[in-house]
């Protein structure tokens, strides 16, 4: 899998399995396919865990203790 970019894995994971949920796939097509969702699935699983390491370092103090930081979504990020 070449670099890609978070976003355009997740895109790609979604199409895959909007196509595999219509369930009109032949076996092998659909077999490739979930194979290449598993592969987008675990790129984007490692994505997330470097961003979280990210914002885990951001938030130690001078110490390197993890510091409690309050979440406070933006407007756009409530349902």
């Amino acid at each position: 899998m070449g670099e890609k970019g978070f976003e355009e894995a997740l895109k790609e994971l979604e199409e895959i399995v909007n196509r595999l949920e219509r369930g009109d796939l032949p076996l092998e097509e659909a077999l490739g396919l979930f194979e290449e969702g598993v592969k987008l699935s675990r790129y984007c699983h490692k994505k997330l865990d470097e961003a979280q390491r990210r914002v885990e370092i951001l938030l130690k103090d001078e110490e390197g203790k993890m510091v409690p930081q309050p979440f406070e979504p933006s407007e756009g990020d409530e349902e």
